[in-house]
Parts: C-alpha cells; structure tokens; sequence
C-alpha cells in the first residue's frame, strides 16, 4: 500500500509540473487558434485620445532617469498635452531630483513629489494616487500607466496601450517586455527567456477570454477608476492590480506590439533574492483572492490555477516527486533512472557553479540550475510569508547598463 500510494503521489507532482510548464502553454495555444485580438481602439489620428497619467516610484535612479524620461516624452507618437508623467522619489539621495527638475524645463507636464525616509513602492504609488487622485479621475477615460525608471518606451508604446480602452470591457492591458544586456557569463539568457516565454503566455491568456495572470510591473496601463490601493505590506502589486481589476469583471489583456526595452539581471544570487522576495509576495495574492478560484469564475479560476498555484507550489511537488521516488527507486528500472536523473538535476546548481570558475558556460545546464535554483527561492519565499511581511522596502536591481546618456 505505501509503494503504491508512493507512485501515485510521484506521479500525480510530476503531472502537476508538466502540465503547468508545458501542456498549459500549448493548451492555450490551441484554444486561442481561432481567436482575434480586440479591436474597438481608437485610431492613431482619433482625437479623443485618453488622458494617460504615468505614475513612477524611483529610488537613486541617476543612471537611467534622463533616458527614461526622454523616451516617454521624445518622438511619441501619443500627443504630448494628454500626458502627465507623476514621479514620486523614495528619498533618493543621488542626482535624481536634479536630473528629473532640469527635465521639467523641457518638459513641464511633468511632477516631481519627494518622500522623506523609505516607504517601498507600494506607498510611494499609493500616496501619488491619493493626492491626484481627483485629477486622476476628473474622467471616466482617463488612463494610468505604471512603470519602472529602468524600462525604456518606443515612440508607439504609449498608443498602443491606450488604444485599447476605447472597448468598455477592458481594464488593464500590458506590454511586452523585451530585454538587452544579455550576457552568457550569468542567468540573463535564461532570464530573458523565462520572462519572453511568460509575455506568450499572458498575451495568449489574454485573447482566450481577458483574463491574463498578472502584468508585468515595468510597464502596464489600466483605468484610473478601476485602481484599487494595494496594501502597504504587499510586494507584489502588478498581480494585486490585475487581479482587482479581472475581480470588478473587467478584461486584462497584453499588448505585444507595445514595446518596452529593459535590461535583465546577469547576477545569479540578486535574481535569487528578488525571485524570493517576488515568492512571499505570490503567497501575499494567493491568500487574498484565494475566491477567484472557484469555478464559478470559469477562465480566471483555470489560467490561476494553471500558471500560477501549480508554480508556486512547484518546490514541494519536486521536493514530493524525490521523496516518493526514494521510496520506489527499486521497484523497477524505470523508477532507478528516474531517481538518478533527479538527482543529477538537483545537484545542477552545483555542476554549474564549478564550470563557471573554469570557465565554461554550458546553456543547457543552466537552464536546469535556473529552474531548480529558483524553485528553491520560491520555498524560502514561501516561508518568508509564513513569518510575516513587515516591510516592501526595495533597492533597485543592479543594471546592466554601465552608462546611460543623458538627453
């Protein structure tokens, strides 16, 4: 009885996690085969653009803050009276505020508001809410655009994004987020294709029935009257936001033509830290709308389940598919390779680490260690939000870009 109750749970994890990384993708492929994007936009030459309001949470952004800036405001193709850019500063105490005040002369629908001491983004986003948050919602059309210092538009992506809202029904949309300074000394090509692979996913959740798992914090575009303060302790709110918004029966859906240029992580132990970080938060969600899983919910309560619970869990359903394996390894010669195999994969990490010092970059290999390392972030997450979240005080990732050009 307890080899057989052994190989159903290895199988039963097993199943979890291909259906998750694997069939869930080419499910909703097929299913959206016959599916057409949204086209109730506004024309490019409509006069009734949107007011877009882009809120912005920096700290210490000195590198990036000129570029960022100029690609917001330079050859759009969005008309410039009908953006307001509101940058609220965590205390920077680098040359932001100047680099951000000498803009503003160029530049004067932009705000500048300064924080004492650390509040996190999250605070930072919400107080720039409150205090414009008549002029944020003077119109039922109007439009805000979350995102990061660091992640760059294209002369469209403004448009792009708004353009959608012209359809009643849609809440949020996304961009899609395209990454640079790809090295092969570190994890950015396996980061980059992590989150490449993600923006098919979330656009393809999207066209199924508008109900995309989450957007991308570095930029996405919802309607004012629809946000909702996300929680102070909270880390995650790109997922918060999208899920209040598919929770008042509006569609979430990606933008894949809406380009946003970024640049990705090559530091193996700060992805890990973010990636843990990022875990807790997923736990923060999962508690909090635990609801949208019913099935009465139909497409949000599958894509939840599917790209996000199954994932989240992924560590234990690894850790259960070992131990069961364990238990079984000699019941036949397929449980015997299985074991080894599991066993080369965990110890991946450690492979990995000793050809790095060589060195040599095998791709293959770290796109194992990539998985197993980040599963392991996900479970110190996990534990994380089970000792409670006192504070989303953040520091921004460590950029690739050496220099920037300031405009």
């Amino acid at each position: 009885m307890g080899q057989t109750l052994a190989i159903l749970i290895l199988f039963f994890s097993l199943s979890c996690l291909v259906h998750t990384y694997v069939l869930y993708p080419l499910l909703l492929k097929w299913l959206t085969r016959k599916k057409q994007p949204n086209d109730q936009v506004y024309p490019l030459s409509s006069k009734q653009h949107p007011h877009v309001f882009i809120l912005m949470a920096v700290y210490n952004e000195e590198k990036v803050i000129a570029t960022k800036i100029h690609s917001i405001f330079h050859h759009t193709t969005y008309p410039l009276d009908k953006i307001h850019l509101i940058i609220g500063s965590d205390n920077s105490n680098d040359q932001t505020h100047q680099i951000i005040q000498e803009a503003q002369l160029t530049y004067p629908n932009i705000t500048l508001s300064i924080f004492e001491g650390r509040n996190g983004k999250i605070r930072i986003i919400n107080k720039l809410f409150t205090t414009n948050k008549k002029q944020l919602q003077a119109n039922a059309s109007n439009i805000i655009i979350m995102t990061d210092a660091n992640v760059f538009f294209t002369p469209p992506t403004i448009y792009l994004l708004s353009k959608h809202f012209k359809n009643p029904r849609i809440g949020l949309v996304a961009a899609n987020i395209f990454n640079k300074g790809i090295r092969n000394t570190g994890i950015s090509f396996q980061e980059s294709w992590y989150i490449k692979r993600e923006n098919d996913i979330k656009y393809l959740e999207g066209l199924l029935d508008g109900s995309m798992m989450g957007a991308f914090g570095a930029c996405y575009a919802m309607r004012a009257s629809l946000f909702s303060p996300v929680p102070n302790n909270f880390i995650v709110d790109d997922f918060y936001l999208t899920l209040k918004v598919l929770e008042q029966k509006h569609k979430a859906i990606k933008e894949p033509f809406a380009i946003c240029e970024e640049d990705v992580s090559d530091d193996q132990m700060e992805e890990f830290r973010r990636k843990k970080r990022i875990s807790a938060g997923n736990f923060q969600n999962l508690k909090h709308f635990s609801h949208l899983l019913h099935p009465s919910h139909k497409w949000i309560a599958f894509n939840f389940f599917s790209h996000k619970i199954l994932r989240w869990f992924g560590p234990f359903l690894l850790i259960a598919a070992y131990l069961c394996n364990v238990i079984v390894c000699k019941e036949n010669i397929f449980f015997s390779i299985l074991l080894i195999l599991q066993t080369l994969a965990l110890l991946s990490p450690l492979f990995d680490y000793l050809l790095k010092k060589v060195p040599i970059h095998l791709p293959p290999l770290r796109f194992i260690s990539y998985f197993y390392l980040m599963n392991l972030a996900l479970l110190l997450g996990f534990f994380n939000f089970l000792k409670g979240i006192k504070t989303n005080v953040w520091k921004p990732t460590k950029r690739n870009i050496n220099q920037v050009e300031h405009h």
